[in-house]
């Protein structure tokens, strides 16, 4: 509770000098709030009468309410000069210090007032508000309760200790205790039933701990009271959305502006018409919300910050970063702990690819808000990109031809900065065929690095050796893979680059020592309106004087985000300057043609343990040279369960009859285990305990 609205010192002013007529309508001037009125009243009394402790005290306290309250701790200084042993001037003193924000000097104080009388209502409350003002809320707790043991049910009391509540459950939500946070704020409404701010408050904590159905009736409870209806609707749009239901979070939106009229206040109307516009942009209507936005700026040649922050979210899901950017440095010019500047303009920053400056921000906003849930979650998720992994995979494959394959292999990431990476990787694998009866295995150790050349621009190289054995033939070849990811426009990525490989999958081509060496360049656009398309090329030229054209292409549509469901066509050609049937497929054009869903729910989506997946169906039809076109299917599937903030582990699958795969006629499958395991807890250049 405001200091400034403690009006029991007034009261008691009123009643303990109401004989001094001339006074009253000064009295009532401070009553009423009317502080510089009261001021002007009281000067002029003091004018003729200035040692007039009533007219002395009263001035001091129209002065420090009104607008100078270090002039009011000088008032009331002078006061006790002449009353040094005056109970009632040393009280008036003690609330100077609060309106003054000069808790920690008020709090010493106000101990020296409650030892002198421990039952003074005044000294007891003071107290307590001023220990919530120093976050002490426990203790404010235990002396606003004292209070109220000296003035039963004394409103004041009662809306002071129920402040003191909203802090100390607002403690509990930092610390996740969310239970005792509910327990307190339940307290509330004991005391307060359907207090509109304390359901406000339990809401949040709801949201705050994921407890979202819960959430949502306290918000149906608020609109209960005709009042509140927009509060209430609001809040219902937020939790729609939270849920993943943007068709509702809309329509529920549109309800609450509707409602909007004259007798509105102003601080609700700019509230209804932010959720609105954020609902726009969470259902993609980027158009509609512009024009809203638009008219909002048109009629505020300087735009609040809560506008900018529209037009900054509005970008972000428009991928225009650097526009954002602009508007959250104008959020930050007005006011540096702005929460939507100082995240948002963090989650720009990634975007961008800064990733440096995104931590500087995100950490910034936990400077002014500690422990935010949402600003925790960001650098979760960032550092979570550069957080030091082992990922092991063991897979079992066989084919109609009679190939078996055993393969395994672990890869490891290490990023010493947001910059550069270390990577590393081996591959051991089996292969065996029982018709001819032999046998081969290989192993297959790389290591390299990333480099992010510019914010948009990163290399990565890295170069190992390939070991085959068999009963016929062993040898070792130099592996190296060099390539670029660039992403020259929003939306758009660019791969392109070199690799040299082995053909080893099955023993025949195993031992004939087939070195492919692939120029390739992969390109990917997403749209805000939910189309994608991405194309690969691969150039391979191999050691057998044979050469390979690749080209991939799918066009795909977007129809959920959570979980992702895609649906589109892919496009293959495939082509070689020399047939060798009889060595492996190499057709002199292939082309395949299918139509696929994809539905995946990755592991990072998921913030506790729980299941993540993937399935992919695709049907159609592959052209193999003159031959009559053959049907054909694909299945692959994912389950996985995240065992800990740090491990995760799937199974996965894979059948296809896709001749591009090994050879006409040909049907393959394979089954695999895999397991990733996060070997520190953070990035190891953002904290010293890694282990």
């Amino acid at each position: 509770m405001k200091t400034k609205h403690l009006t029991f010192i007034i009261t008691l002013f009123i009643c303990y000098f109401g004989h001094t007529q001339d006074m009253k309508e000064g009295f009532t001037y401070l009553e009423t709030g009317k502080y510089a009125e009261a001021e002007r009243f009281f000067e002029n009394i003091l004018k003729s009468y200035p040692t007039n402790k009533t007219a002395r005290l009263c001035y001091g306290r129209a002065v420090g309410l009104h607008n100078n309250p270090e002039k009011a701790i000088s008032i009331f200084t002078g006061l006790l000069k002449d009353h040094p042993n005056d109970f009632e001037i040393k009280l008036n003193y003690a609330e100077s210090l609060l309106w003054n924000k000069n808790f920690v000097s008020a709090e010493n104080y106000y101990i020296k007032l409650v030892n002198e009388n421990d039952k003074s209502f005044p000294a007891l409350l003071g107290y307590a508000n001023t220990l919530s003002n120093l976050k002490n809320f426990d203790k404010a707790l235990e002396y606003v309760n004292k209070a109220l043991e000296v003035s039963a049910g004394n409103p004041n009391a009662l809306v002071s200790k129920k402040y003191i509540r909203f802090g100390l459950a607002n403690n509990k939500v930092q610390t996740k205790e969310f239970d005792e946070g509910e327990a307190i704020l339940k307290e509330n409404l004991n005391d307060f039933k359907n207090d509109t701010e304390t359901l406000q408050n339990l809401a949040n904590l709801y949201l705050i701990s994921e407890q979202n159905e819960k959430a949502q009736e306290v918000f149906e409870q608020i609109g209960k009271n005709p009042n509140n209806k927009l509060l209430s609707l609001i809040g219902l749009s937020l939790t729609n959305h939270i849920n993943g239901k943007e068709k509702e979070a809309l329509e529920i939106s549109k309800q609450a502006i509707d409602l909007v009229n004259s007798n509105t206040t102003q601080n609700l109307k700019e509230r209804t018409t932010e959720r609105y516009i954020q609902a726009l942009i969470w259902n993609k209507k980027f158009s509609q919300a512009q024009k809203e936005i638009d008219n909002l700026i048109t009629k505020n040649t300087t735009p609040e910050n809560w506008i900018l922050s529209l037009r900054a979210t509005l970008n972000i899901y428009k991928s225009n970063f650097k526009k954002s950017i602009r508007d959250y440095d104008l959020i930050l010019k007005k006011d540096s702990a702005s929460f939507d500047g100082n995240l948002g303009k963090a989650n720009a920053l990634k975007a961008l690819g800064k990733y440096k400056q995104a931590y500087n921000f995100a950490d910034s906003t936990l400077v002014f808000y500690p422990n935010q849930k949402d600003a925790i979650n960001f650098i979760k998720t960032l550092n979570r990109s550069y957080t030091p992994f082992i990922n092991t995979r063991a897979s079992y494959s066989f084919d109609n031809g009679n190939n078996e394959a055993y393969s395994y292999t672990v890869n490891s990431e290490f990023a010493l900065s947001t910059r550069f990476k270390l990577m590393g990787s081996y591959n051991y694998r089996t292969n065996s065929n029982s018709i001819n009866n032999i046998k081969a295995s290989s192993n297959n150790f790389t290591f390299g690095f990333s480099y992010e050349l510019l914010n948009n621009l990163t290399f990565t190289g890295d170069a190992g050796i390939f070991n085959s054995k068999s009963d016929i033939n062993n040898y070792s070849k130099f592996l190296t893979k060099l390539s670029f990811n660039y992403r020259p426009f929003k939306l758009q990525i660019l791969d392109f680059g070199y690799n040299r490989e082995m053909q080893n999958f099955n023993t025949e081509l195993q031992d004939r020592e087939i070195v492919m060496d692939n120029y390739f360049l992969n390109y990917s656009l997403n749209t805000n309106f939910n189309l994608g398309f991405f194309s690969q090329y691969y150039y391979t030229t191999q050691n057998d004087g044979n050469n390979r054209n690749l080209f991939f292409a799918s066009l795909y549509y977007s129809i959920l985000e959570k979980p992702s469901l895609k649906a589109g066509i892919n496009y293959q050609n495939l082509s070689f300057k020399n047939q060798v049937p009889t060595i492996y497929f190499s057709p002199a054009s292939f082309n395949a043609i299918e139509i696929f869903t994809n539905i995946i729910k990755t592991d990072t989506s998921l913030k506790r343990k729980g299941w993540f997946y993937e399935l992919t169906a695709a049907t159609g039809y592959q052209f193999i040279e003159d031959d009559d076109k053959q049907s054909t299917f694909r299945l692959q599937g994912k389950l996985g369960y995240k065992l800990s903030e740090r491990s995760f582990i799937n199974l996965f699958g894979t059948h296809s009859n896709i001749a591009s795969t090994i050879a006409t006629g040909f049907t393959f499958t394979e089954l695999g285990v895999q397991f990733k395991y996060y070997i520190m807890k953070k990035p190891v250049f953002e904290t010293s305990k890694m282990f």
